[in-house]
């Protein structure tokens, strides 16, 4: 049975070192990923280079999504107290820079490969997968990705990844690529738009992919939908409309319900000469910023969560999901092959009745080849031989052909990593030694049955764990025991000068 490489064992083996320093519960967690990717390289649903642990992100992960020149940078700057990241009205990076804590005084600057080379980071082997979606960019990682390091509080035990300004209508497959994988591996997304272009109808497209794209996803709790500078509409007769506009834009989208920040940069806003409509927009700035701040703070708990839930999550969708579809696709394998079978052993008794109605001396002479056969003493024996090796041929031939049109059929309906995973489950119950009768699919044996049982409910015992370590409804706990290490020194619910934040709100009126 195939198991992981070298690599993904040392990868495993250091994530658990860390984790026993930063969080010691994760560290039972990374075993239960282990013995959930024991299932996949049985069922073929892992490559010996994957693991289940490893398409997760284990440090925590906020994203900044957004269009052009919707000021995401801009918010980075703001949050981290430092001018890391170039700003300006156009767009003045095309490439993803994945932000951390480094040691040195000044900021370090490292190339894609860095990235995709190094295994505790989100876009490790990178390259391979959009070598996959687009041939000849895997080599030019580079050109996608960037890493920086500084020397900032904020930044320790958390990863930012500010992306491109986004325009679905011209990105490239690989950019997309990058986006979707992005926002699979992160806790928070922050979604942003830019509240000068008060037209959102003619970014349908953009929308589509930011908005209508994720709300249906099982972690749509984790994305933040932010318009942002919006001290340009103060100039405005009616600013109410422009984030009606937004609004309406985004509910085409399907988002009816949820948050919808308005927030702008107080160092780089414009001057709002009404005293009254300034304290509105700092009143509701101060909101939001401060609602978006503790949620970046409290990222360590959520990630938590979400990874003791995804263990769970795939668990559940190896039973439910791959299980049943391997069935399907076995079913439609043996029955194409069954009926090939049949459709061969008629053609050859159409032969034989041919050549027996329309040639009665080449039957003559087959007959009597064959009874010369059978006078023999080993005759028997050959003939049925011959009869099985003919008959053999032909039927693994059929399985090797209808197997083959599946594989196509599979890369022509789904994208290029779900085909790989679907075809590699599929190849293994295609093997020779296999029976076509076999109606189960490979390594779906009863022990890992029970050994994905026992992955579940070990999964509720470490959501368990985290609510004894995080809640106290009962009250009973001292203070130090209540996870409060666990929050940032800034406090839960304040905004950047330490105001309280009022939380619960859907929308406010800007008037």
């Amino acid at each position: 049975m195939a198991g992981p490489t070298k690599a993904i064992r040392e990868r495993l083996k250091s994530l658990e070192e860390h984790l026993e320093q930063e969080n010691p519960l994760l560290v039972e967690v990374v075993d239960g990923y282990r013995q959930l990717s024991k299932v996949g390289y049985a069922m073929g649903l892992l490559a010996p280079s994957e693991s289940y642990a490893t398409q997760i992100s284990w440090w925590p992960l906020i994203s900044v999504l957004g269009t052009f020149s919707a000021g995401k940078s801009t918010f980075i700057n703001h949050y981290l107290g430092y001018p890391l990241q170039d700003t300006g009205n156009q767009a003045v990076d095309d490439k993803f820079t994945v932000i951390c804590y480094g040691s040195d005084e000044e900021v370090r600057v490292l190339p894609g490969l860095a990235l995709d080379a190094d295994p505790r980071f989100p876009f490790y082997q990178t390259s391979e997968a959009l070598e996959r979606v687009a041939p000849g960019e895997g080599k030019r990682i580079d050109a996608y990705l960037q890493l920086k390091t500084c020397r900032c509080e904020k930044l320790k035990g958390r990863i930012f990844i500010d992306s491109p300004g986004f325009d679905a209508d011209a990105q490239r497959s690989a950019i997309l690529r990058l986006t979707n994988h992005i926002i699979d591996l992160s806790d928070l997304v922050l979604v942003f738009f830019d509240a000068r272009h008060p037209e959102p109808g003619a970014m349908s497209d953009t929308l589509a992919h930011l908005v209508r794209d994720t709300i249906d996803r099982s972690d749509s709790s984790k994305f933040l939908y932010i318009l942002n500078q919006i001290d340009t509409t103060a100039r405005e007769d009616n600013p109410e409309e422009v984030v009606g506009a937004w609004q309406r834009a985004l509910a085409r989208e399907g988002l009816t319900a949820g948050r919808f920040y308005c927030i702008y940069n107080p160092e780089a806003a414009i001057p709002i000469e009404n005293e009254a409509l300034r304290r509105r927009f700092e009143w509701k700035r101060d909101q939001d910023m401060g609602e978006i701040y503790s949620r970046i703070e409290q990222v360590s708990i959520e990630r938590a969560y979400r990874i003791v839930g995804n263990l769970e999550k795939r668990a559940q969708e190896i039973e439910e999901y791959y299980v049943p579809r391997l069935r399907e696709l076995i079913a439609r394998w043996r029955r194409n092959v069954l009926q090939g079978d049949a459709l061969v052993m008629l053609l050859v008794l159409l032969g034989m009745l041919g050549v027996f109605f329309a040639d009665r001396s080449l039957w003559s002479n087959i007959s009597g080849a064959v009874s010369s056969l059978l006078d023999k003493p080993w005759g028997i024996v050959a003939l049925a031989a011959g009869i099985g090796v003919a008959g053999m041929a032909v039927h693994f031939s059929l399985r090797h052909w209808v197997a083959n049109r599946i594989v196509r059929q599979l890369r022509e309906r789904l994208d290029v990593e779900e085909a790989d995973r679907q075809i590699r489950a599929f190849r293994r119950n295609t093997r020779f030694w296999r029976s076509i009768f076999e109606t189960e699919p490979a390594g779906w044996t009863t022990w890992n049955r029970r050994r994905l049982r026992r992955i579940i409910d070990r999964a509720d015992q470490f959501v368990q764990k985290l609510n004894d370590r995080f809640t106290d409804p009962s009250g009973r706990k001292p203070v130090g025991e209540r996870g409060d290490a666990e929050a940032p020194a800034g406090g839960e619910g304040q905004g950047p000068e330490g105001e309280k934040v009022v939380t619960g709100e859907v929308i406010t009126s800007l008037r």
